[in-house]
């Protein structure tokens, strides 16, 4: 997908040819969908931006929407309705006719496996693939396999003094096809105390270049301090940039922002899910450390259910708040106001 490619993907209701919109171009299309036929896949977040919810066949919440190709609708046209940061620059848009989905556990399979390529969740489809039916391709099976926290495994550990944290290990886990290596930092001796743990989800604008736009590189480092001062406890990094959803289409929120959205309604329109993490994984690399039960340091209650739900009794939580800037203080505000977290 990400080299502009098809694939293609088969469901239980059908199979379906996909061409990323982001990553094709007007040539790679016509070879893709030389009559010019191919509907074109798009979330339900982004045809609610759209105002296409008022249609029957897009007004499924959280389902996916096939919008109906017409001769106007070519790639440019296709490139400006699935990416809205164009939204401004090309505001008169349609009219679009959403028409009902072709196998739809197969589409919705195609926008997951977008968001864990880092793409925009836009797609060309077809039944067919170059005059042949679709018979071979990813399966949902594949694409649940690829995702499931059981298949991580701790790779290697070693000795890693931090700064603030002297006396702490390094353990690094992954799975067989992931690029994304998920680490723990192991704090401290084990003193037969349920850990203090912080999940912390990758955010490279703050841990390493000190954003103020959010949070994330004081919380890091907050957290590493008071673990020390527990004098036990696990700092558990997750790949998990933008909440799931990836560098590339975090700075695309991050423009949306710029334009007057908030955090939420940014992911949304992108098309993606609020918080698309997947909080098993931090369970899963827990377990593998010998620990089931922890004091967790955090303000969302998302953590505390998505560990419980994965096996990890959550004996405590512990509040991690820090003192907001000029810069971030909106970005608090609609963590605390929208999705929850306990500020």
């Amino acid at each position: 997908m990400r080299r502009g490619w098809p694939i293609a993907i088969r469901g239980e209701t059908g199979a379906l040819a996909l061409l990323a919109v982001e990553t094709a171009d007007a040539t790679r299309l016509a070879e893709f969908d030389p009559e010019t036929a191919a509907p074109l896949l798009i979330s339900a977040g982004r045809a609610v931006a759209l105002n296409l919810a008022n249609q029957r066949d897009a007004a499924v919440p959280d389902a996916p929407v096939m919008i109906a190709r017409r001769p106007w609708l070519d790639f440019d046209a296709a490139v400006a309705l699935a990416d809205p940061q164009l939204d401004l620059a090309t505001p008169l848009k349609g009219p679009y006719r959403a028409v009902p989905p072709i196998a739809p556990d197969a589409a919705a399979a195609a926008l997951r496996l977008a968001r864990i390529a880092g793409l925009l969740p836009a797609f060309f489809v077809r039944t067919e693939a170059l005059g042949r039916r679709v018979e071979d391709g990813v399966t949902l099976a594949d694409i649940a396999a690829h995702q499931d926290p059981a298949r991580l495994r701790l790779v290697t550990r070693a000795r890693l003094p931090v700064a603030g944290a002297e006396q702490a290990e390094i353990a690094a886990f992954r799975t067989p096809e992931s690029p994304d290596e998920h680490v723990a930092l192991l704090i401290g001796a084990p003193n037969g105390a349920p850990p203090l743990v912080r999940l912390h989800s990758e955010c490279l604008t703050g841990d390493v270049l000190g954003s103020l736009k959010c949070d994330c590189g004081p919380q890091l480092h907050a957290a590493i301090h008071a673990i020390a001062t527990q004098g036990w406890g696990i700092l558990l990094y997750l790949r998990q940039e933008g909440r799931g959803i990836g560098l590339i289409n975090k700075l695309r929120a991050y423009a949306l922002q710029d334009q007057g959205f908030d955090t939420v309604d940014a992911n949304t329109r992108l098309g993606f899910a609020i918080d698309a993490r997947d909080f098993g994984v931090a369970a899963r690399m827990l377990a593998l450390l010998g620990q089931d039960r922890v004091r967790l340091l955090t303000n969302n209650p998302d953590k505390v259910a998505g560990l419980e739900a994965a096996g990890i009794g959550v004996v405590e939580r512990v509040a991690h708040r820090l003192p907001p800037n000029p810069h971030n203080a909106h970005y608090l505000a609609t963590k605390r106001d929208r999705t929850g977290h306990q500020l």
